[in-house]
């Protein structure tokens, strides 16, 4: 049986829509057979995930995704399999959480400056953990208000890196998210590479330095690509002989390009990660 993996999907434990249990539940629907939730820089979703998952009779990973500072852009590292109770983890990730809030409110009084009044107010509405106020809250804020026609349209037009709403923040080191993955356990994936706006150098030296790191494995069929940079991807997986995994990057009913389940299988010579654990 063809395996159905999302092993990139996000809940209101960080900035998605439905509390963990019904993202299991939505996830099973589209006919997920093996599943992870990866809130960001979060594992307060596990044991509902987990518990959710093995009740309808998925496979389940535990799972987290880090918000990393590289050459002065944000990457954004999945770590797969790991153990939530890992004390490693769990301090490093609270590090990282750190100084969100005042990145809001500074975001807040930048979309002021450009005709968008009571922005910071209008996410907290949005947010289920106040500690893990981020982009998507403002970006759901300005579309219900009418700023926007979608998330992803205010990202390309106020809150994506170098837009006039951006306020950077320093993340982890790459070294250190790398780290804390395999002290717990588990693999480090590069989440939604061709999102990241580097040059081909650039790109070359982040692979390098990841597989220096131990990382062995890239997202390539994710709802953050196009199809177009599945292809791509694949490509550079066979390049430096990553691993390939597979994952929505599911926030929300009427966020991103696909829903939970839906997305099409990796190509058939890549090794898939999951392929250690099952």
């Amino acid at each position: 049986m063809t395996m159905n993996a999302d092993l990139h999907c996000h809940s209101t434990v960080s900035d998605g829509q439905f509390a963990p249990a019904d993202v299991a539940r939505r996830a099973h629907a589209g006919g997920v057979t093996l599943w992870a939730l990866t809130d960001h820089d979060e594992l307060g979703g596990q044991k509902e995930a987990r518990a959710a998952a093995e009740a309808l009779g998925m496979g389940y990973l535990a799972g987290v995704e880090i918000s990393v500072t590289w050459a002065s852009r944000t990457v954004h590292i999945v770590g797969l399999h790991v153990d939530p109770d890992c004390r490693a983890l769990i301090d490093g990730l609270a590090r990282t959480r750190n100084g969100r809030a005042a990145r809001a409110e500074a975001i807040g009084e930048q979309l002021a400056s450009l005709g968008v009044p009571g922005a910071y107010e209008g996410a907290l509405k949005y947010v289920s953990n106040p500690d893990m106020i981020s982009r998507t809250h403002f970006a759901r804020f300005m579309v219900d208000a009418g700023y926007a026609r979608s998330a992803q349209d205010v990202f390309s037009r106020y809150l994506g890196d170098g837009k006039p709403g951006y306020v950077s923040h320093r993340w982890a080191k790459l070294a250190d998210a790398v780290g804390w993955i395999q002290a717990a356990g588990g693999e480090a994936v590069i989440a939604h590479p061709g999102r990241y706006a580097y040059s081909p150098l650039e790109f070359d030296a982040l692979f390098g330095e990841f597989i220096d790191l131990g990382g062995k494995a890239i997202e390539v069929v994710t709802g953050s690509h196009t199809p177009d940079q599945y292809r791509e991807y694949a490509d550079v997986a066979r390049r430096f002989g990553f691993e390939a995994s597979r994952g929505s990057d599911f926030h929300a009913a009427d966020e991103g390009r696909v829903d939970i389940g839906t997305l099409p299988q990796l190509p058939p010579d890549l090794k898939p990660v999951w392929e250690r654990w099952l």
